[in-house]
């Protein structure tokens, strides 16, 4: 079939139907305005479907250079549009190139907001509703797929890339973009409105310890305590709610660990960005289409105690991974940082402990306490405030047991008034662990202000 025939072929499907026109515009131009949306439209299915006749094959082949099959593509479009009768405008030109581009070699009508780098997260609920995220807060955007066809299409490009699948027999899934991006998808029958798509963005440049004092989520203070007790190998949880930036401050607290260390990085979905030259990444693996081959967290914290760490590092804990975590931790795997979902430093605990139940151990709980409060030295909190900016509200000591009790103490505390983490004027127990790994601190980091 030619092109032609394709395009003839189109203009009897029925299309998206533009937005209405604002009220009291003539109705000649509301008609002009229609018939060129749908000549748009038609000319952008018909060339859709001309490109993957032609280079079909070479877009899914992992060799060939991104420039130039975008060099390809973007010749085979120029050809394409420049036989158009009657010839369209440059704008639309451009329009229809740019559009087209973007679905071909991209993710369609979420690729503009992937580039932006003030977006911070995209939301697809469906075909017809797209949200971002930018500065905190939400916002919908006008960008729609055309169909829910579209919009498994997308999905599919993005979690085949990573050896995932999506479908009715796997309707959920954790995927990553080649950035590093975290992806979440889930399709019906799950997804009752169309499938929805969760894409948190990747920075570019990881922010570290300086831009995070900058923009007010740490202290200059609680950062260099932070420094001192990742170097002197203490064991860090980072918790927090979902979003709050939890796997920022998990990168920073990274970014402390000697270069001289061995590194084993353990998550669900690859996103660390670890400066060091000695990672080794590992990631988790869901069933296969059979129901087997699944490798979870906890495969690989035990697998990683086979591979002479020094550092283990774990994306989230979120289940019985937790009681290999901690064994970890107690037995000589000191410097150990991992992040756990919650609502507090105390509820913390709470969750950790939860979770060593889930392993079926049927621990009493005072053991669990014994482990925990032996094995955690450090709790690092992080909140989302109302505003939209992310703050690490709690800088938090585990002690030791006392009864039935694991006692906290707070190092750094967020102070509403003074709207920053300032010092509580309590001596941290840990100093002497501090000082035994030869690790010094200016004990003027945890003298309390006056107000």
């Amino acid at each position: 079939m030619t092109l032609a025939d394709r395009l003839a072929a189109a203009r009897t499907v029925p299309g998206a139907e533009p937005s209405s026109p604002p009220e009291g515009e003539p109705l000649g131009r509301r008609k002009s305005q229609l018939r060129k949306q749908d000549r748009i439209e038609e000319i952008k299915g018909a060339v859709h479907i001309e490109l993957l006749e032609q280079l079909g094959p070479q877009l899914y082949d992992a060799d060939i250079d991104h420039d130039e099959l975008d060099e390809r593509v973007r010749t085979v479009l120029a050809e394409v549009l420049g036989a158009q009768d009657p010839p369209l405008s440059h704008s639309d030109r451009a329009r229809v190139t740019q559009e087209i581009t973007d679905d071909i070699l991209g993710y369609g009508p979420i690729e503009p907001l992937l580039r932006d780098p003030t977006v911070s997260e995209v939301m697809v609920n469906g075909a017809h509703q797209i949200w971002l995220e930018r500065g905190g807060r939400l916002e919908p955007t006008a960008a729609r797929f055309v169909d829910e066809a579209h919009l498994r299409r997308t999905i599919d490009k993005i979690v085949s890339r990573v050896g995932r699948r999506v479908d009715e027999s796997s309707p959920m899934v954790d995927a990553r973009l080649p950035d590093g991006s975290r992806v979440n998808a889930v399709v019906p029958p799950l997804a009752v409105d169309g499938s929805a798509l969760t894409i948190r963005k990747f920075a570019a440049e990881p922010l570290g310890a300086d831009d995070l004092v900058a923009n007010g989520t740490l202290t200059e203070p609680a950062r260099d305590f932070l420094d001192a007790c990742v170097r002197a190998r203490l064991n860090v949880i980072v918790s927090g709610s979902t979003g709050a930036g939890k796997t920022t401050t998990l990168n920073v607290l990274s970014s402390f660990i000697p270069e001289d260390e061995r590194i084993v990085t353990i998550e669900d979905a690859a996103e660390l960005q670890l400066r060091q030259e000695h990672v080794v990444r590992l990631e988790s693996r869901p069933p296969n289409i059979e129901g087997r081959g699944a490798v979870d967290i906890r495969d690989l914290v035990r697998n990683a105690l086979r591979m002479r760490p020094d550092r283990i590092v774990v994306g989230e804990v979120r289940d019985a991974s937790a009681l290999d975590m901690l064994q970890a931790m107690n037995t000589g795997h000191d410097g150990s940082i991992c992040t756990v979902h919650s609502n507090g430093p105390r509820d913390t605990l709470a969750r950790i402990e939860t979770m060593v139940l889930m392993a079926g151990m049927d621990l009493p709980v005072r053991a669990i306490r014994e482990q925990v409060a032996s094995a955690l030295d450090l709790v690092v909190h992080q909140t989302r405030l109302k505003d939209g900016s992310r703050r690490i509200t709690h800088v938090t000591e585990v002690e030791r047991m006392e009864g039935e009790v694991v006692t906290l103490q707070d190092v750094f505390l967020w102070d509403r008034g003074l709207g920053r983490l300032v010092a509580t004027g309590l001596r941290p127990k840990v100093l002497e662990k501090l000082s035994y790994a030869g690790v010094e601190v200016d004990p003027a980091l945890f003298v309390r202000e006056a107000r």
